[in-house]
C-alpha cells in the first residue's frame, strides 16, 4: 500500500515539473537550476521507490545535502518575492513557505535520505 502512495507522489512531482516546463515557468537562471535539481532528486526518489541502485550511495549523499540546501534557499529567497504570497503579511511569509516546503518536498527528501544512507 505504501508503494502505491510513493508512486502517486512520484507522479505528482513529475507532472508538476513537466507542467511548469511546458508553461514556461522556468525563465530565470535560478528557476532553471531548480528544475535541474528537481529532476536529479526525482531520479533519486525513483530509485528509492523502485529499489534500484542508479548511482552510488555516496553520490546520493551529496545530492541529498546539496539538493536540500538548494530547495531551502530557493524557497525562501526566490519564491518569497512571487505574487503567490502577496496577500500574506510579510512577517508570516517565512512560516507559510516553511510549512509548504515541509508538506510538499518533505517526502522527497525523506525518500532521498533513505536511498542515500541505507
Amino acid at each position: 500500500m505504501i508503494y502505491i502512495f510513493w508512486l502517486i507522489y512520484l507522479g505528482i512531482l513529475g507532472t508538476a515539473a513537466i507542467g511548469f516546463l511546458i508553461k514556461g515557468e522556468y525563465k530565470t537562471k535560478a528557476a532553471k537550476v531548480d528544475f535541474v535539481f528537481s529532476i536529479i532528486t526525482w531520479i533519486g526518489l525513483f530509485g528509492y521507490v523502485t529499489n534500484n541502485q542508479i548511482l552510488t550511495p555516496l553520490v546520493w549523499k551529496y545530492i541529498f545535502v546539496i539538493g536540500l540546501l538548494w530547495d531551502i534557499i530557493f524557497s525562501f529567497k526566490y519564491v518569497n518575492k512571487e505574487e503567490a504570497y502577496e496577500e500574506i503579511p510579510p512577517s508570516f511569509r517565512p512560516i507559510v513557505i516553511g510549512i509548504t516546503l515541509i508538506i510538499f518536498v518533505g517526502p522527497l527528501y525523506y525518500g532521498l535520505f533513505q536511498y542515500a544512507f541505507r
